[in-house]
């Protein structure tokens, strides 16, 4: 079995332009498993924060 994890930090600034990425990484990936048949199951999430972040407590007084 291999197992690719791929974790992103993303610059809250930039979230359009990443969306914008992950669209089109998406769809070169499907189309690459779709015609090789080499992948027997995948699983991906992509998640947004529900909650703020928390305050930083090094910079808090």
């Amino acid at each position: 079995m291999i197992t690719c994890v791929v974790e992103y930090v993303i610059d809250p600034a930039g979230i359009d332009a990443f969306e914008r990425f992950a669209r089109r990484w998406m769809d070169l990936v499907d189309r690459i498993r779709d015609d090789s048949g080499c992948v027997l199951r995948y699983e991906r999430t992509f998640m947004r924060p529900l909650l703020p972040a928390p305050p930083d407590r090094h910079n808090a007084s």
